[in-house]
């Protein structure tokens, strides 16, 4: 029986090997552990128990105040250690976190051989997202077998002439979303209860997520103003805003929009109930990875409140809108999706880019043949 350590840290790689985790368990070719390095832990618990998983390592390495230098240092000799004590055949890391990048480097240099889920993505601009393009770059040099979720990403891979073998696999994102739709739907009216003043008393709702470090200032400030303007022009409609719990967010955030009416500026939310938020929203303003490529498996147009996107074949496609974090942008997109019901139509029929849902039998089927 071969050995795999799934290396996780924070709530958006929870949410895409859960998946690969539930599904190697399954399998009795693996011994699989999940490691998880805390980076995000209340978050990462609430994930744990929405899917019943629970990890098998805790390295709780974060401290107060934690810089990212303090953070790799920490996390790359509690990486190695259990390595160390767990001797795998494999290491899975996800995405492009400081977790993902150490775990995979600890891997390395302990000549374990690296999966990459989420392999390839790429926004070719070292500052957005920082440090996320970095990490990806990095771990991409290293792995030896590089799970691409689409075309693009794989095509990506090959002109850089990563080693190791690419496989196009889909995003392992869309098999928890329908998962967490089965679930959620069989506690409609708990959610229903939930969100009633924000949803029901309005004609429309528009879902906004915005946390991005390279948005931190002038971006926000501009976010904040397209969301004050289109509050005013569409006062029947509400806007939901699950802030971010960093300071920088924060501060301009509430300072620009707490007290309109129809704008509710609440907590980051769990996965389920960000899930029912989505299905009940009639666009989505993001800066989310993670939000680009659910939003089209549930018929939501997505307007990207970013300069550039790792993702761009929802753009391509016709799911979604880049827009930066420019006022005039946002409130143009937002106006024309609103006043043009065949254009708002088009975009919610679109087949998601990012997958079907079965990307974590298709990984697990890949590596019961190579390893």
């Amino acid at each position: 029986m071969k050995k795999v350590l799934i290396i996780v840290g924070t709530r958006p790689e929870a949410i895409k090997l859960v998946p690969i985790f539930t599904e190697l368990r399954r399998s009795r070719r693996w011994l699989t552990l999940l490691v998880s390095s805390g980076q995000h832990r209340e978050m990462l618990k609430s994930i744990f128990n929405f899917f019943e998983v629970k990890p098998d390592v805790d390295l709780a390495i974060m401290t107060k105040n934690q810089s990212l230098t303090g953070l790799t240092e920490l996390l790359l000799e509690s990486c190695s250690t259990v390595i160390d004590d767990h001797k795998p055949d494999l290491v899975i890391v996800q995405g492009d976190t400081t977790t993902a990048m150490v775990g995979a480097l600890a891997a390395f240099y302990k000549r374990v051989k690296i999966a990459h889920v989420e392999a390839g993505l790429r926004s070719y601009d070292k500052t957005a997202p920082f440090p996320e393009e970095v990490n990806r770059r990095i771990i991409s040099t290293m792995a030896d077998f590089h799970f691409a979720p689409t075309r693009t990403a794989a095509e990506a891979l090959r002109q850089e002439q990563v080693t190791g073998k690419i496989k196009v696999v889909g995003n392992t994102v869309i098999d928890s979303l329908l998962f967490a739709t089965k679930k959620v739907s069989k506690n409609l009216n708990i959610f229903d209860a939930k969100y009633t003043h924000l949803i029901d008393q309005y004609e429309k709702t528009i879902l906004i997520t915005g946390h991005r470090r390279e948005s931190f200032g002038e971006g926000f400030e501009n976010i904040c103003k397209a969301i004050l303007t289109l509050a005013h022009a569409y006062p029947k409609v509400s806007f939901v805003y699950p802030v971010h719990l960093n300071p920088n967010v924060r501060s301009v955030v509430f300072s620009m929009l707490q007290g309109l009416r129809n704008v509710f500026l609440i907590d980051p939310v769990t996965y389920d109930d960000m899930v029912y938020l989505m299905t009940r929203s009639y666009l989505i303003l993001t800066d989310s990875g993670g939000v680009q490529e659910e939003a089209p498996t549930l018929g939501k147009p997505v307007l990207i409140m970013r300069d550039k996107t790792e993702r761009p074949e929802g753009v391509k496609a016709g799911c979604s809108i880049l827009v930066g974090s420019s006022e005039k942008r946002i409130v143009r997109a937002v106006v024309g999706l609103m006043n043009n019901a065949r254009k708002y139509k088009s975009m919610t029929r679109i087949v998601n880019p990012y997958g079907k849902g079965d990307s974590s039998k298709k990984i697990v089927s890949f590596l019961n043949h190579e390893i």
